[in-house]
């Protein structure tokens, strides 16, 4: 197993992100959840002063609900409160669509994992995972095939987070996962990048939206790619050691270049599809961090 610290460089990022943030509410200011209200209409909550749940419980009535209805939407929303309180993610999860788990971000932030895997190339019936980069509170871990890599290891992991960030993870990295390790249970929200960066208009693959945003990397990694990862792996498996520690550094970089991703992304989300007391702009310009 190996373990890397999160470069100072990254942690400035991450706290210039942090402080343009206003109050963490996001989920408390979530009405998708009920059931007869879209986006549109919640957003019609916001803009009538309605921002969160308890503001919408100290309203009598609300223009364009029935006496009826509102008072239905009371009780979901003190079982909602119920539920917040007692931690119960799963609540919340089965009740918003995958697309709005970004939602859960702010209350989970410091009890989210950050995963990538690498693999040898092929499809998850014929090949293998190789590596796994975990990515918790500011550290590292790379679990290794033939090493420390097992379900149950792996479940241990998941087990502790409240939410699992990734890149394109619902599409490859947890399927994958899931072949090759059908006992793996993956109960917690997921907050995918790929698709919350492709819904605010950014494009390409992760090392792309990283160099849009400012995020670089350090110079022995730069221009390397899965491919890469595959023929490290191969060189590595014939006694190349350095092929073992510039793989377990670029998977490292993978995993950890998720966090001020997320938080920039998140940031975008919450300014353009948060309440208006919630959201700010995302900053302007910033200087790259380097890994």
């Amino acid at each position: 197993m190996q373990q890397f610290s999160f470069a100072s460089a990254d942690s400035n990022l991450v706290s210039h992100l942090k402080s343009r943030l206003q109050s963490p509410r996001m989920l408390t200011s979530t009405f998708v959840l009920l059931q007869g209200i879209g986006p549109v209409t919640e957003r019609r909550l916001w803009r009538a002063g309605v921002r969160d749940w308890d503001g919408f419980l100290r309203q009598n009535r609300i223009p364009g609900l029935s006496p009826d209805r509102k008072a239905w939407y009371d009780g979901e929303l003190t079982a909602a409160q119920t539920q917040l309180g007692a931690a119960n993610l799963d609540y919340f999860a089965a009740r918003l669509p995958h697309r709005d788990h970004w939602r859960f971000y702010d209350r989970c932030r410091t009890r989210a994992l950050y995963l990538d895997i690498e693999t040898t190339g092929t499809s998850p019936h014929d090949g293998d995972v190789t590596v796994v980069g975990l990515h918790r509170n500011g550290h590292t871990t790379s679990l290794v095939r033939g090493e420390t890599l097992t379900t149950d290891r792996l479940q241990t992991e998941l087990d502790q987070a409240q939410l699992l960030v990734t890149f394109f993870g619902t599409g490859f990295d947890v399927p994958y996962l899931k072949a090759r390790f059908p006992r793996l249970n993956f109960p917690q929200p997921h907050f995918d990048l790929c698709f919350a960066a492709r819904r605010l208009g950014l494009s390409g693959g992760l090392k792309h939206i990283e160099q849009d945003i400012g995020i670089q990397r350090q110079a022995a990694l730069r221009g390397l790619d899965g491919w890469d990862a595959v023929r490290l792996w191969t060189q590595w498996c014939a006694g190349d050691d350095d092929a073992r520690r510039l793989l377990l550094a670029y998977n490292a970089a993978d995993v950890e270049n998720l966090v001020p991703l997320a938080e920039y992304l998140y940031q975008d989300l919450l300014s353009r599809f948060g309440p208006p007391s919630v959201g700010c702009p995302p900053p302007a310009s910033q200087e790259p961090v380097v890994r």
